[in-house]
């Protein structure tokens, strides 16, 4: 556009000196009309692209993070990240959690075990075929509504492996518990548990007199 096309007499005073010490007439700065539609499509593009999520967030069945699913530094570095800050990892983030807070993962684990194994430890020498079945159609249904679905469904796995829930009396099913644990254990790097102490763990106490 010529500078004398511009409708402003001021402006047009300065771009005409400006022409005139640069030789080369001055363009306007109007925005291109696709620039824009181009700048929409860029920003629709950016809202479609997945965010990646920081390392042990887990999502649901719904495609949201799964608070039960998911330690809290995990929880806390996604929570980060999505308000800009500079951690995005999990390892780097150091939470402090109020104990009324929902549970994370490894609450919910730890909370769990303890449950379980206070069960065993309370079940009876000898049950009745009623106990049986009943003890059973518990693990069954637990292995289902246990808030961490990624947990649960390895837990069904590894029964359909040959692990089956074995209640006939107190020890076996102690040892079974025990041997259910560790295999979590294992999945996780953590150190394997002795069985053979379950019954001291859960239910006597050591016999070095600690537990009182």
């Amino acid at each position: 556009m010529p500078t004398t096309e511009i409708e402003y007499p001021v402006l047009q005073h300065f771009l005409c000196i400006a022409e005139s010490r640069t030789g080369m007439p001055v363009q306007p700065t109007d925005v291109a009309p696709e620039q824009p539609l181009r700048a929409q499509q860029k920003q629709q593009e950016d809202d479609a692209t997945p965010k990646q999520l920081p390392k042990g967030v887990v999502l649901g069945p719904d495609g949201k993070p799964c608070r039960s699913c998911t330690s809290v530094s995990a929880w806390f570095a996604m929570a980060n990240q999505q308000t800009g800050g500079k951690t995005k990892s999990a390892a780097a983030v150091t939470p402090k959690v109020s104990s009324d807070c929902p549970p994370d993962v490894e609450q919910l684990g730890r909370s769990t075990w303890t449950l379980l194994h206070s069960m065993t430890a309370n079940y009876p020498e000898q049950p009745t075929v009623t106990q049986q079945t009943e003890t059973k159609q518990f693990i069954g249904l637990f292995s289902k509504m246990y808030p961490c679905w990624v947990c649960a469904d390895d837990f069904r796995t590894w029964m359909k492996q040959g692990n089956e829930p074995r209640v006939s009396n107190r020890e076996e099913f102690g040892r079974w518990m025990c041997e259910a644990h560790n295999a979590v254990n294992e999945k996780l790097g953590k150190k394997s548990f002795d069985c053979n102490k379950w019954e001291e763990r859960w239910r006597t106490g050591w016999k070095d007199g600690r537990c009182g």
